[in-house]
């Protein structure tokens, strides 16, 4: 049986996915306070170069976490795409600490650096994001009425990361160097790597003891915990990758490439997410291997999803438009101390 927190009568997996999530929202959050900043400081690039990269950026770790949650679900399971999400993320970060470091004796090694950290940063939150989440109900027996709650517990730890990192991050890349900002990013991720990896055979379980997050197989068992009576139920197989399937998705996804960069005219990153988005969705959609009911509830998934876009457009404003703003147009001085321009995005 899962392990409950005394006091709290909820299990300890949900506090080992809390510190895990918080580490990594430390990690994402720390960096995304001074990525501008760095890009107009540093790299020398005009706010609206700055920001468009942010945007197009953003825009892509939006995307990949509909790749990621595929290939957990089908081939590595939760618990192997948070651990090799993290590993990304973590090179990421530290792959920015190199470009910083680089900034004033080789830029365009610097800027090789920028690209690769930003592209492992994107690959990381794919795996990583989707699949974390997804573990909290989990923990719980079907119709336990803690998992509000525990959801709650959960999305307190996302704040808490979000909350000090830009301190941190931000006090450190303004006030000492950059790249010391980054560093500070990296090191959060690992220790969320390292703790969930130490923690997550003991504690990951459900409610019933069965380890949560393994490669997906054939067959599950299904436990009714009010009975002490264990079944096997199929799962749904793997996708269908016939070349016919893939040939008739790859000339779709080509031409919406072709729509969406010369006669829409957007540029390639725009294009590769919209067309993306598009594409994967309807792959995902129309896989033959969905039942009724799981492509009814993915279809659902998209219409929520596309009105919470407006939602984080506008919040995504912190990282680029907001940021800019605090550095160039607010009075920070407290006392005859400036204060960094990125504690603002701890305001959350």
């Amino acid at each position: 049986m899962a392990e409950k927190t005394p006091g709290t009568g909820h299990p300890k997996g949900l506090y080992v996915l809390f510190f895990t999530e918080m580490w990594e929202r430390f990690s994402y959050y720390g960096m995304r306070a001074i990525l501008v900043l760095f890009m107009t400081k540093m790299l020398m690039f005009d706010t609206e170069l700055a920001s468009g990269i942010y945007g197009n950026f953003t825009a892509v770790v939006y995307l990949t976490p509909l790749i990621g949650g595929f290939i957990a679900d089908r081939y590595w399971g939760n618990r192997k795409s948070i651990f090799w999400g993290g590993i990304l993320m973590a090179i990421g970060q530290f792959t920015l600490f190199f470009c910083a470091s680089l900034v004033k004796t080789n830029m365009q090694m610097a800027l090789t650096f920028f690209v690769i950290g930003l592209v492992a940063l994107v690959l990381g939150n794919g795996l990583f994001k989707p699949n974390i989440s997804t573990m909290v109900n989990q923990l719980y027996a079907k119709g336990d009425k803690r998992v509000d709650a525990a959801f709650s517990i959960f999305y307190m730890g996302i704040n808490l990361g979000a909350f000090f990192s830009p301190l941190i991050c931000g006090a450190l890349a303004e006030k000492v160097d950059y790249k010391w900002g980054f560093f500070a990013a990296g090191v959060g991720m690992v220790i969320g790597v390292i703790m969930f990896q130490m923690l997550k055979n003991k504690y990951i379980v459900t409610a019933a003891g069965e380890p949560i997050g393994v490669i997906p197989t054939a067959k599950e068992t299904v436990v009714d915990v009010t009975a002490t009576q264990a079944v096997e139920a199929p799962v749904a197989k793997k996708a269908e990758f016939t070349p016919q399937r893939i040939g008739l998705w790859a000339v779709i996804y080509a031409g919406l490439w072709l729509l969406f960069m010369f006669v829409v005219g957007f540029n390639w990153i725009s294009t590769l997410v919209f067309s993306t988005s598009i594409a994967a969705a309807g792959f995902i959609i129309s896989d033959p291997n969905l039942t009724k009911i799981e492509r009814d509830r993915v279809i659902v998934i998209y219409i929520a999803a596309f009105f919470v876009i407006f939602f984080w457009s506008a919040f995504e404003q912190a990282g680029a438009s907001l940021t800019i703003f605090a550095d160039k147009n607010t009075d920070r001085f407290i006392f005859g101390w400036e204060m960094p321009a990125s504690w603002f995005q701890s305001i959350n």
